[in-house]
């Protein structure tokens, strides 16, 4: 039954960037090292300490403004949004408010109801991470907290959507397109587990035919697609049931308790006003030429539903088949590798979705690890092609390639794994199997078709699994029938 309330849906989230230093400051990025390890007087927030923005920073942001549609701002600049917490040591996040970088963009998902939808970005603007309070959970830590600054100073994107979505499917839709976009583009790594791709939702609702927005309640920080589904979806039903029982909703942060499953009410949200912006007069404004915007489009890489159309269009492949293959960027490319040493894109796609896949998702590690090489994977499909081997063999043969790192003719002349192509040696195993079985005989010429495989399956076995399959089907019908 449809609900009495319009669901209304928008999304910020915070990309971080895959630059090897900070923002503002030469210290390293890297994750997990020691507390307070990989910082200087810029990130501590030192009296006099300078801020120099890192211009790979600004070229991430129009690459990822180009790929989601965006204008580039000609002229933008950096703000100061000024708050107290304990991980802010400056008393202020450098940010970006009224001239952000990239503006008036889109991305098009598919619907629930299977057609396509465009949300709107607002806008993407660079900024600075805060650094991170951890909270004693020992006998001699419990109630204190401390605070780690590596994290102050990396590099942010705030890709900030329209009020668009209209339920939780359509926000996941949303993330998991801009989630693959992001790392196509190699701006972010995507690591979830580690905050890299991380998310506020705004969910309000509002009566059907109503234009206003209702009140919205922030949803912070979620750092998984499967969280931040259970979240909004919580958060549609709490809202519904405070305002079914009379009550109104409050315009509040709150935060997710995956363990609870449930929302919790944070802090009372706050407006532009609330942080008192103004640009940061130790930061001049960034001047983007029309050159560089070129620039950076010509060094785009190819995007996923380009590469997904290609792959129908040059390879045949259905559109499911080539969804898969650029679900990663990594994997699109090894596919394409495979293709142009060998011109059957359906085998190639059959093997790396398959085998391949099979393997890395056994093993746990990404396609660049894989030690089977698209050079490697491409000899073994052309020992198939010429009959070398049946394409049963081969899966034998893949192990060993993936296992050894042999190509498949060595491994195929050292194990003697060579398919049988002559007929009078396939003849020969026929002859001995219908002689070993005359029941078997006298119940497929009675008409038993079924029986059929059990003679596949004997010369098969008795062949070591190396008679041409093709050639045992066309001999075995010639002598039972005959």
């Amino acid at each position: 039954m449809k609900s009495k309330y319009e669901v209304v849906i928008g999304l910020e989230v915070h990309v971080q960037l895959t630059t090897k230093t900070k923002i503002f400051c030469g210290c390293p990025t890297e994750f997990g090292q020691a507390p307070n390890s990989q910082t200087c007087p810029v990130c501590l927030g030192l009296p006099g300490a300078l801020p120099v923005l890192n211009k790979q920073v600004v070229e991430y942001a129009i690459r990822t403004g180009l790929a989601t549609h965006c204008t580039i701002a000609p002229r933008s600049v950096m703000a100061r949004k000024n708050y107290f917490y304990p991980d802010l040591p400056k008393g202020y996040q450098i940010s970006q408010f009224e001239l952000p970088i990239c503006e008036h963009g889109h991305l098009e998902i598919e619907t629930e109801e299977g057609g396509p939808k465009t949300i709107g970005i607002t806008r993407i603007h660079m900024e600075e991470d805060a650094g991170k309070l951890i909270h004693g959970d020992t006998p001699e830590t419990v109630g204190a907290s401390f605070v780690d600054l590596n994290r102050a100073c990396t590099p942010l994107l705030e890709i900030v959507s329209e009020p668009d979505m209209r339920s939780s499917d359509e926000a996941i839709a949303y993330l998991k397109k801009l989630h693959q976009i992001v790392v196509y583009l190699g701006v972010c790594d995507g690591n979830l587990e580690q905050g890299s791709f991380r998310c506020d939702a705004n969910v309000s609702i509002r009566p059907w035919g109503q234009k206003e927005l209702g009140t919205r309640a922030e949803l912070k920080n979620i750092n998984s697609f499967r969280f931040i589904k259970q979240a909004i979806e919580y958060e549609i039903e709490r809202q519904i049931e405070v305002i079914e029982d009379g009550g109104k909703v409050v315009q509040e942060t709150r935060l997710f308790d995956a363990n609870a499953g449930t929302t919790r009410s944070m802090r009372g949200k706050e407006e532009a006003h609330d942080y008192r912006y103004f640009p940061d007069p130790d930061l001049v404004p960034i001047v983007v030429s029309p050159e560089w915007i070129e620039s950076a489009r010509q060094e785009l890489p190819e995007l996923p539903e380009a590469k997904q159309e290609r792959f129908v269009r040059e390879y045949g492949l259905s559109l499911y088949d080539a969804e898969v293959l650029t679900a990663e960027r990594a994997m699109g490319d090894y596919f394409d590798a495979c293709v142009r040493l060998h011109d059957d894109g359906k085998a190639c796609a059959n093997w790396v979705m398959g085998e391949v896949q099979r393997r890395l998702n056994d093993e746990g590690i990404s396609i660049a690890k894989a030690p089977v090489s698209p050079e490697l994977l491409v000899g073994m499909l052309k020992r198939i092609d010429d009959n070398t081997i049946s394409g049963k063999i081969a899966k034998t043969v893949f192990d060993a390639m993936w296992t050894s790192g042999k190509s498949a003719d060595t491994i195929i002349d050292e194990q003697g794994l060579k398919q049988v192509t002559d007929t009078g040696a396939i003849e020969a195993i026929i002859d001995q199997i219908i002689t070993a079985n005359p029941g078997q005989v006298e119940e497929y010429r009675g008409g038993k078709e079924k029986v059929f495989g059990f003679f596949v399956g004997q010369v098969m076995k008795a062949s070591q699994g190396k008679a041409n399959p093709a050639a045992v089907n066309e001999l075995l019908k010639k002598k039972l029938q005959g």
